[in-house]
């Protein structure tokens, strides 16, 4: 793709990428594009490049999620590292994406009061607790524990706290949901 309106029409490539942006792009800067990127909640990683930088300019580049700031005349080896870097860590962010994805997946296999027998198993609630809490038998609560132990395919319970953790089960429950 050769221009922004181009990039912003096909959207984010399937696979790993990486952009490589001039901070002076015709029409719109690179740093303006970064940011409509980050507002859209479209995550890749970016290389900027330019031949007038300065510190406030290489600064805000690189808060708002650079991974790299390569002043011209660079060295071809520079470019090609930076990009492989950006390749890297984008295939790592694709495959979280997809792990955090299948969590979702399998937390939706889960019944209603699974998710909340959930909820109370990752804070650390034992089973009498929760059973007190929400009003059923403890034996109730076990058989509960026990599916989504299995539905969630945790092979413990700090296994199942980190899925908790991932899936921000302690931020949907702060929201009421």
């Amino acid at each position: 793709m050769g221009s922004v309106p181009e990039f912003l029409q096909h959207g984010r490539p399937a696979g790993p990428a990486c952009l490589v942006l001039d901070v002076r792009l015709p029409g719109r800067s690179g740093l303006e594009l970064q940011r409509e990127l980050i507002e859209s909640d479209i995550r890749i990683p970016i290389i900027f490049i330019t031949g007038h930088a300065d510190v406030p300019m290489t600064v805000q580049a690189m808060k708002g999620g650079a991974i790299e700031f390569l002043t011209k005349p660079f060295r071809d080896q520079e470019i090609l590292d930076a990009i492989q870097q950006g390749l890297a860590r984008d295939r790592a962010l694709l495959e979280d994406e997809k792990a955090i994805a299948a969590l979702r997946v399998r937390f939706e296999s889960l019944s209603e009061r699974e998710r909340e027998v959930m909820t109370h198993v990752v804070t650390g609630r034992l089973n009498k607790q929760i059973a007190a809490d929400m009003g059923i038998s403890e034996i109730t609560v076990k058989v509960h524990r026990s599916h989504v132990i299995r539905k969630m395919k945790a092979s413990s319970l700090p296994d199942l706290a980190r899925m908790a953790d991932r899936l921000n089960l302690a931020d949907r429950k702060l929201q009421g949901g």
